[in-house]
């Protein structure tokens, strides 16, 4: 029985000693698609414009979280464009867009999140509506950078010392 199996364990050695190697690439394929551009359907990084941040999956929050803090110290508003997003600055702007239909906002940066696997950006529910995703739920988007670049505010009253 071991003399068998090492008799066969062998075989199989020999016989993919044998075996054909997979065709190498055509050098010649490759300068021609890198000079017509790139694949089809394939957009590369470098010809994305420079406030691309990234796409995927956005969610909304709202109802139960109405009127709690946020990661950032401001009540959270469900009525106001705001987002939560894992590391942009607090009160960075985002313009964010829905692939599947064109719509896009500009929200504020005000909190962490999403805590789901495969989601970017958490955003208020006066933001998805404006996307048009409240049926929806969960959509796939685009994020970029505001395009003034502007930083909004956290809202001063918050942070004033009562007198």
């Amino acid at each position: 029985m071991r003399a068998s199996t090492v008799v066969l364990l062998l075989a199989l050695g020999f016989s993919t000693a044998c075996a054909s190697r997979a065709a190498k690439p055509d050098p010649r394929d490759e300068e021609t698609r890198t000079r017509s551009g790139s694949t089809p359907g394939v957009t590369r990084r470098e010809q994305m414009p420079r406030s691309y941040l990234g796409e995927g999956l956005a969610s909304f929050y709202g109802p139960g979280l109405h009127g709690r803090p946020t990661a950032s110290g401001e009540r959270f508003n469900q009525n106001a464009l705001t987002a939560a997003h894992r590391k942009a600055r607090f009160g960075s702007c985002m313009k964010v867009v829905n692939m599947e239909n064109g719509r896009s906002v500009q929200v504020r940066i005000n909190d962490r999140g999403p805590f789901v696997e495969g989601r970017i950006i958490d955003v208020s529910k006066a933001a998805a509506s404006k996307l048009g995703m409240l049926d929806k739920g969960v959509v796939r988007v685009r994020l970029y950078r505001c395009p003034d670049d502007t930083v909004s505010e956290i809202p001063q009253a918050m942070w004033a010392a009562p007198v």
